[in-house]
């Protein structure tokens, strides 16, 4: 919206500056005012930007996904509780600005290499709708002109999947070969190579979702995406300039990525930018650190099980693994935990004092607190203050998609592990394995992520995507694609606890943090959070917060509410409401 109000103040700006006796009268906004000059058109395509996800939608996006617990299960996982009638996102009023303006950006007055250049935004913007609306609804209606209210096309069905999608890949293929921008400083514009990392993302997306959804008859195409994929990233990381964060060293340069003002403008190619000046700001601080504002999303002890040891062995190789406590079980690990949840020596400033901030059970469900998004400054915690820029696009990702399509077609060599996957982990502090794809298979990945996968560098890469970009709003869609939808039925587990009534000192500061209770005790500790973990609660309601064996175990989350996936959640429904006014839509299976 603020990008809305931002283009519409810059337009009457542009109209009203038009003084001249033989100029249009300031207050008519003519087609020929806006198409006619390099100015106009300029003004037109900030009007493309509201497509882009908000800094808000970002940092939220992942509270659907396997490795997030919180407050609540989705409707959209509740047997019953989800269907057309709740679904949403059938909204074509974006499309409809996009193509009005490819359709009239057609004066000759205009330069035409100026004219390429706005019409290649217009169809990267227009591929990013559809893209969307692909990954939503699947078959949806390819509609490239700016139609009346007569057009007989509004109420045209729904056209398939490889069609919109071939339009999708040739509005990309536009854009990535005359966007005229190849740098923009801000990191706020779409630029020349911004458009081949988002056509990476979407050709691995489909690439890989027509292998694994053998439903479709569609297979044989995969590979043709997959190398669409691989060519796309080539070019940003051969041509763009781009490299990966690493100032601050290992300890920080990951963080910084997320709670910096200005972009890192090194690996973030994209990104909603903050503007304290604008009063421009989000809210991830209140989100991510309040007890009823948001989902209280937590990482889960399954996915936290998958950071490596800083040696580049598997965590879960560890003797004893299951039944170490948090503040050993975070030890000796990849860098990005510490980075990603609170542990071992994490402060928070309050009233300019840093203070030690362990996990906080007013928040966290499970014991891993993200702390990714959020300023350290309890300043921020309440309402929408936050002055850190929020990337949507990251040269990090680029080399993910790079090493996951050349793996998935077989092609990846040492080479290629060394300069994707083996320098994300260095950044993060591992020493191991960096220089060359693995060879052996770890059980655990396998056994609890990716059963029906063999390849050893195949099943890495994917490890590796999950902690990289973990909470940045894609792990939904890799569910999707790779077909692996059952994960999000996954137990929601926390830290281990060792014992009933045993207080313990998670950040080993010498302050004890946390106890856990079936009855809760008469002379309890000052300073620590006790935590009812008995069968029932107040008038015999069972208890969303237990032990897995009853006085010890792991901490369980909501085990008392089912979670199911379906086939049919591949796909959201058609809104009832819509499919009413256009019965030609149909419906998708299951719904």
């Amino acid at each position: 919206m603020k990008k809305q109000l931002v283009w519409l103040v810059f337009l009457s700006t542009f109209f009203a500056s038009c003084d001249s006796l033989d100029q249009d009268p300031q207050a008519t906004a003519t087609k020929e005012a806006v198409f006619s000059s390099e100015k106009g058109l300029e003004l037109y395509a900030n009007s493309f930007y509201n497509v882009l996800p908000t800094a808000n939608d970002v940092h939220r996006g992942d509270a659907m996904s396997d490795y997030a617990a919180r407050t609540q299960v989705p409707d959209f996982l509740r047997a019953g509780a989800f269907g057309p009638r709740q679904s949403s996102g059938w909204d074509w009023e974006p499309l409809r600005n996009l193509n009005y303006f490819m359709a009239n950006n057609t004066n000759q007055s205009v330069a035409p290499n100026t004219r390429k250049h706005y019409q290649a935004l217009a169809r990267f913007f227009r591929a990013w709708f559809y893209f969307d609306k692909v990954k939503r609804f699947g078959d949806v209606p390819w509609i490239n002109k700016p139609m009346a209210v007569d057009d007989p096309d509004l109420f045209k069905g729904r056209d398939p999947r490889a069609l919109v999608m071939d339009s999708v890949l040739a509005d990309l293929n536009y854009a990535c070969e005359n966007i005229a921008t190849t740098n923009d400083g801000t990191r706020s514009l779409i630029t020349r190579y911004v458009a081949y990392a988002f056509k990476s993302r979407v050709c691995l997306y489909e690439g890989t979702y027509r292998k694994y959804h053998t439903e479709l008859p569609l297979g044989t195409t995969a590979d043709a995406w997959l190398k669409e994929a691989v060519a796309s990233s080539e070019k940003v990381m051969q041509e763009g300039g781009f490299r990966l964060n690493n100032a601050g060293g290992t300890e920080s340069a990951y963080r910084q990525l997320f709670t910096s003002q200005t972009p890192v403008a090194s690996e973030v190619m994209l990104a909603a930018v903050v503007s304290p000046t604008l009063n421009v700001f989000n809210d991830a601080n209140w989100w991510w650190t309040s007890a009823t504002y948001g989902a209280r999303v937590s990482l889960i002890r399954t996915f936290v099980n998958t950071y490596l040891n800083l040696d580049g062995t598997p965590f879960t190789s560890t003797p004893g693994y299951k039944t170490k406590v948090f503040s050993e079980e975070v030890k000796g690990r990849d860098k990005r935990l510490k980075q990603t949840i609170r542990m071992e020596d994490y402060k928070r400033i309050n009233g300019g004092a840093a203070e030690p901030a362990p996990p906080v059970f007013s928040y966290t469900y499970t014991g891993y607190q993200p702390i990714k998004w959020t300023l350290d400054d309890t300043y921020y915690d309440g309402g929408s203050r936050n002055t850190n820029s929020i990337p949507i696009i990251r040269y990090a990702e680029v080399l993910l998609n790079y090493a996951e399509a050349k793996a998935e077609l077989g092609t990846l060599t040492d080479a290629d592990w060394a300069m994707t996957i083996g320098a994300l982990r260095q950044r993060a502090g591992i020493t191991g394995g960096l220089a060359a794809k693995p060879t052996a298979v770890d059980p655990y990945l396998q056994a609890n992520y990716f059963p029906g996968i063999s390849d050893a560098a195949l099943l890495e890469v994917r490890r590796e995507r999950g902690i990289e970009l973990v909470l940045e709003g894609l792990r939904f869609d890799d569910l999707v694609r790779w077909k692996r939808g059952e994960l999000m039925e996954m137990e929601w587990n926390g830290f281990y606890v060792p014992a009933l009534d045993q207080p313990l000192d998670l950040n080993e500061d010498g302050k004890l943090d946390v106890s856990f209770y079936t009855t809760r005790p008469s002379n309890p500790v000052a300073g620590v959070t006790y935590i009812n973990v008995a069968e029932t609660i107040s008038g015999g309601s069972p208890n969303p917060q237990r032990l897995s064996e009853g006085t010890s175990g792991e901490l369980t989350w909501l085990r008392n509410i089912p979670r199911n996936w379906e086939e049919k959640h591949y796909l959201y429904p058609i809104p009832e409401a819509d499919r009413l006014m256009n019965p030609a839509l149909g419906q998708n299976p299951g719904w």
